[in-house]
């Protein structure tokens, strides 16, 4: 179960990986009656499953929970939720690499925080580490730090272009 659970951890990493490199790709797979952010959102939280169901496979849950889970927990899911309440779908899922124009945003947490979002669940789940063993955490933060480094090649200066 070990190495399905790894596998589930890092699931969707290639996926969002290529989306970032190969829009354009995306965009025509998608074709002109689906939403390609509405569509990788879709396909985005089956991985996010995956990933749920990978780390419950292998953890052990006990109650009550440490001191620090609850703060680190709900404050990393405030970020999640505070960057999909401030960007909305297409800002979460790659719009602007889709072509459409994304406002920018600097309201807490942008500005304050670099990558919220990846912070955000990266806190969430730290907060999990007495349940779930410590590799398979590690693997699924490698994944984010990974979408980091990806990202952080966008020039912040210049938006892109619409894609056909």
């Amino acid at each position: 179960m070990g190495i399905l659970a790894c596998i589930g951890a890092i699931s969707p990493f290639p996926f969002y990986y290529y989306l970032w490199n190969h829009p354009q790709t995306w965009v025509n797979l998608c074709g002109k009656h689906r939403d390609p952010s509405t569509t990788m959102a879709i396909v985005s939280h089956f991985f996010k499953l995956i990933q749920f169901l990978s780390l419950f496979s292998v953890s052990s849950l006990s109650w009550p929970p440490p001191f620090y889970f609850w703060p680190l927990f709900l404050f990393g899911q405030f970020l999640n939720f505070r960057v999909y309440q401030l960007l909305g779908e297409s800002g979460t899922y790659y719009g602007v690499r889709f072509g459409k124009n994304i406002p920018w945003v600097t309201e807490f947490p942008f500005g304050t925080i670099k990558d919220p979002q990846y912070v955000g669940s990266i806190m969430s789940l730290l907060a999990c580490v007495t349940w779930v063993p410590f590799l398979y955490i590690f693997i699924w933060v490698l994944g984010y730090l990974f979408m980091i480094h990806v990202e952080s090649k966008e020039d912040p200066t210049t938006r892109a272009k619409p894609l056909s």
